[in-house]
């Protein structure tokens, strides 16, 4: 493989792996709210993290170009400060952040839900907080499923393309990330290069896959 040629994996890693650095605390709090939380908005905060899911990647993609672009007052905000996400590889992190949370949560909530309310109300009588208590008797009871979350918001971040193509663009050697590239590729008639991110991109599939599945059926306290 050439430099060019491995630059997109090598990208499509980076954004996968500081996407799943951001949104893992973000996802996980989220779950655990709505596992142990009764609140007035809670379907309301289930059917905001679920709409990037649901959605057309297309309109995610606009929707962040409203959010993030030139035009707007974050967008402009933040390029004052001298953080420019559109057309940029922090857009492609933001993208692929925004739709993996809802995999991390919608995996990670089922997990930390198996966890005996009696084991954290046991660590409460010790006067553990409830930080405490969530990363040495929540975290440890459901990390099989929590591990599980991690690998698929990963995968998905990895996999990410329409959201990303709205906001970072396919700029080669800047944010061709790997769906992008393939899709660039089809289009210019090089099957090879398409069918060689087509096979990485099925290869680290099959692994989340393998991964996941050894993982999220077992039971969580095990």
């Amino acid at each position: 493989m050439t430099p060019a040629e491995t630059f997109p994996v090598f990208l499509s890693l980076r954004v996968a792996g500081l996407a799943l650095l951001f949104v893992a605390p973000v996802g996980l709090f989220i779950a655990w709210v709505q596992a142990r939380k009764r609140y007035a908005l809670r379907a309301i905060v289930d059917a905001l993290v679920l709409l990037p899911l649901v959605l057309p990647p297309s309109v995610v993609g606009f929707f962040l170009v409203v959010i993030f672009g030139r035009r707007s007052f974050l967008g402009r905000a933040l390029e004052e400060a001298g953080m420019r996400l559109v057309f940029s590889p922090a857009g492609a992190v933001v993208a692929s952040c925004v739709v993996a949370l809802p995999i991390l949560v919608r995996t990670a909530q089922p997990a930390i839900e198996s966890v005996p309310r009696e084991l954290e109300d046991v660590g409460r009588t010790l006067g553990l907080s409830e930080i405490a208590l969530f990363f040495r008797v929540t975290l440890p009871c459901a990390w099989r499923g929590v591990t599980a979350a991690l690998v698929l918001g990963f995968a998905r971040a990895l996999g990410e393309f329409g959201a990303t193509l709205m906001l970072a663009g396919n700029i080669p050697g800047r944010t061709n990330t790997m769906p992008l590239e393939t899709f660039a590729a089809y289009q210019a008639g090089d099957d090879r290069r398409a069918l060689l991110y087509v096979g990485i991109l099925t290869a680290m599939s099959v692994v989340v896959v393998v991964v996941a599945a050894r993982l999220a059926p077992r039971d969580a306290s095990a």
